[in-house]
């Protein structure tokens, strides 16, 4: 039949990629191109490959190996180029032609139709044939694409196209102030190595239920080995409020070996919650994955942490239950979010 473009939904579990990769060879098809991108319900592998087999048996066989919504289209040989060196001539032509930004995203994804829409809603997905890109206040560009939904790792590459559109943004350095909602003011920095007193009387004086909320256990002190991975940058990006000399709130977003996903957690000490502390340090940590590439950030909490929740879904995220019914795991779409 010739080229393909092959997409399925799988389970994050070891195996699932090589099985469905040896379904393919057993009907005699050649991967040229592979792509792993996150989505809701699990990753999404995209393969384009040159195999003989008839579009359906290429899906039966797929569900077979234990894909999910297996979507087979035509390919052409212009889509085996190599993607990034797609991507960056996309956007060395957006950076001389900003008002053609609609065309080049749907050149970037591959769209059947693209077009301003202004003071439309933003949602994450809500129709997946469907994804609006925000740019401005009240201005977005809608994508269409009949034959293969979009993912929010497509949905997080179009946020960060857009902004090549958007004037350059003054950097503020690695100090923020942050005015909580009583008028206080508190300063947001990196976490470094030079906090770990602060960070160790932070845990003194939280109580044993936020530390619970942290780390699913009333956790007295913070383990050095544990302090020293929050710390370490190629393994994540944490943050500490400061006030008064104090360190009073520890935001950590860690990075994860599923592709485009990262894990977000907060401790922040008992008089300063519901003063809007913890809304800000997670926005900051929703742009830091979005300018690393995170296409979702996921977290983790006890079922019972009503502050984190109501937190989590102000921001945009899902929520919902794991193996654990005590255990919530939310999810938060970066592209849509961060861009807004």
């Amino acid at each position: 039949m010739g080229f393909l473009r092959i997409r399925t939904t799988v389970d994050e579990r070891p195996g699932r990629l090589a099985s469905l990769a040896s379904a393919l060879a057993a009907r005699g098809g050649n991967i040229l191109g592979l792509s792993v991108q996150s989505d809701a319900d699990g990753t999404v592998d995209e393969f384009v490959a040159d195999i003989p087999a008839n579009p359906e048996i290429v899906r039966a066989a797929l569900e077979a190996a234990g894909g999910r919504r297996v979507q087979v289209v035509p390919a052409t040989a212009h889509e085996l180029t190599d993607e990034p060196t797609r991507a960056l001539l996309l956007a060395s032509r957006l950076r001389s032609m900003p008002w053609r930004l609609p065309e080049l995203l749907a050149e970037l994804l591959r769209a059947d139709d693209a077009r301003w829409i202004y003071g439309e809603a933003v949602s994450d997905l809500p129709d997946p044939t469907q994804l609006v890109v925000p740019v401005a206040p009240r201005r977005a560009v809608r994508l269409r694409r009949a034959e293969l939904p979009f993912t929010l790792t497509e949905a997080a590459r179009a946020a960060s196209f857009a902004r090549l559109a958007q004037p350059a943004t003054e950097q503020s350095g690695t100090e923020r102030g942050v005015k909580l909602s009583d008028g206080v003011e508190v300063t947001v920095r990196p976490l470094t190595s030079i906090y770990r007193e602060a960070v160790r009387d932070l845990h003194d004086r939280c109580s044993p239920e936020s530390r619970r909320f942290r780390y699913f256990t009333s956790m007295p002190a913070l383990p050095p080995r544990m302090f020293d991975r929050l710390c370490d940058r190629s393994r994540g990006h944490s943050l500490v409020a400061g006030h008064d000399g104090q360190v009073v709130a520890m935001a950590n977003l860690m990075f994860t070996p599923d592709p485009g996903i990262a894990e977000m957690a907060f401790l922040v000490e008992d008089r300063w919650q519901g003063r809007g502390l913890g809304a800000g340090m997670a926005r900051m940590l929703v742009r830091a994955a979005r300018d690393l590439g995170y296409a979702e950030v996921r977290a983790t909490m006890l079922s019972d942490n009503t502050r984190m929740r109501r937190l989590l879904i102000s921001l945009g995220a899902t929520l919902g239950y794991t193996e654990d019914p005590g255990v919530v795991e939310a999810r938060l779409p970066v592209g849509t979010m961060a861009s807004a």
